[in-house]
């Protein structure tokens, strides 16, 4: 009995060491970027069979995003002094109706929202589109998918105020989405409204859904995964909840989602607009995913974005 006893407990402690590990090194690779000329890991639907056991045992592979091209307007580059050193991009517009900050998504980087910007300047708008950490051409190969991005949102915003800008609008999509409501809920700053497009409920949730698209179970290793990430990090991402954020959040606000979304579901985009406090505004696209929305709904996008700035007006 006592032999019995001892080989499970050897075969417990195998297990419970091995998904540790594995654990370890996913929460690294989801948070540190790799040299930017490494080869990134296809979306899960891309994969074979064996690639899926792979990326399953040994993480993804996500080269540190790099800027693919540059605004045609004339623009000035900008370093700011945040948690770490990044860089932007601005754009004045004459006779600018105020200034509108564009933040990007995981993976992303400030020349993925030239597209946006161009939109915001046709509105009247300058605009402002800022690298991450981690990003870019900002410092570092760090992410923390929001959490220590939302100092660096609350650095742009300060920015643009010490210009004399009054009207100042946030706009984010996915992780750029999460640190505009980290940074109101955490610094109680005051932007003009905000525009943020999928943002997730919990990084719990988020992390659920990466185990989900890969047809993987979920439980225990989402969460222990969301540990180690945390302790690698130094944050706690159970903690980590934009449906939380949102009761802080008394600004107005406009929520964009995509019905067809694999990463967030409706439920999570329910709550966080059932908490937000202020004039409140959500709009669902249909047959979109987590993808840039002006791919198919440039027009509905547009006139959506413009009656909610009219109407703050």
């Amino acid at each position: 009995m006592k032999i019995f006893k001892n080989k499970y407990f050897k075969i417990f402690v195998f297990l419970f060491i091995a998904l540790n590990t594995i654990a370890f090194i996913h929460a690294y690779k989801f948070t540190h970027f790799a040299e930017s000329n490494s080869q990134k890991t296809q979306s899960p639907e891309k994969l074979s069979s064996f690639e899926k056991a792979k990326t399953l045992l040994f993480g993804v592979n996500n080269p540190k995003p790099q800027n693919k091209k540059v605004p045609t307007q004339k623009y000035q580059t900008i370093k700011l002094k945040s948690n770490k050193e990044i860089e932007c991009w601005l754009i004045k517009n004459e006779k600018s109706k105020g200034t509108i900050i564009l933040f990007h998504g995981y993976g992303g980087e400030k020349s993925s929202m030239i597209d946006k910007s161009n939109e915001f300047l046709k509105l009247g708008f300058s605009t402002m589109l800022v690298d991450f950490m981690g990003s870019g051409n900002s410092e570092g190969n760090q992410t923390t998918i929001g959490f220590k991005e939302a100092e660096e949102v609350k650095t742009c915003f300060d920015y643009i105020s010490s210009t004399g800008e009054k009207n100042i609008y946030l706009f984010g999509t996915s992780m750029g989405a999460v640190s505009i409501m980290k940074c109101i809920n955490d610094n109680k700053i005051n932007p003009k409204g905000i525009i943020i497009e999928c943002p997730f409920g919990s990084m719990y949730q988020t992390v659920c859904a990466r185990f989900k698209k890969m047809n993987a179970p979920s439980f225990p290793m989402a969460g222990i995964l969301l540990f180690w990430g945390g302790v690698q990090n130094g944050f706690w991402g159970f903690s980590h909840n934009p449906s939380e954020y949102a009761k802080g959040i008394n600004c107005p606000v406009l929520l964009l989602y995509g019905e067809k979304d694999k990463s967030v579901s409706r439920s999570e985009i329910d709550e966080i607009y059932k908490n937000l406090k202020g004039l409140k505004n959500l709009k669902v696209y249909k047959n979109t995913g987590h993808e840039n929305y002006l791919l198919k709904n440039k027009i509905q996008w547009g006139l959506d974005v413009n009656s909610f700035i009219i109407n703050l007006k």
